[in-house]
């Protein structure tokens, strides 16, 4: 008995399984360039979703700090790869946060000057 041979009846099986499945509607149809709603996504709040992030930059500054600082003190349990990469995870995430900031402001000048 091989159980894993491939066949000419299997692959046609198979063929036939793939065609049932496209030919399976799978849903309502949408018109010609709309965007389906996404089922089960949660509203996240811009502001919350902003909250959280920057809340994320300051808790990996705050490990950075505390990591270098117990390297400097001579923790043996901290190495200096680990602080070098934790400093630079919160160089990157602070950096992302202040070209958020500057996108913000710059939409913020353009919404303001346009013309009612």
């Amino acid at each position: 008995m091989n159980v894993g041979a491939i066949d000419s009846g299997r692959i046609e099986a198979m063929m036939a399984q793939l065609k049932a499945a496209a030919a399976k509607p799978t849903g309502p149809t949408l018109a010609p360039g709309a965007v389906a709603p996404e089922k089960g996504a949660a509203k996240v709040d811009f502001a919350d979703a902003l909250k959280n992030s920057i809340a994320e930059v300051s808790d990996a500054q705050n490990k950075a700090g505390e990591l270098g600082k117990a390297f400097t003190m001579g923790d043996d349990r901290v190495s200096l790869s680990d602080v070098m990469v934790s400093m630079q995870k919160a160089s990157i995430g602070f950096q992302a946060t202040v070209q958020v900031r500057n996108k913000m402001v710059s939409a913020y000048h353009e919404i303001m000057n346009m013309q009612v």
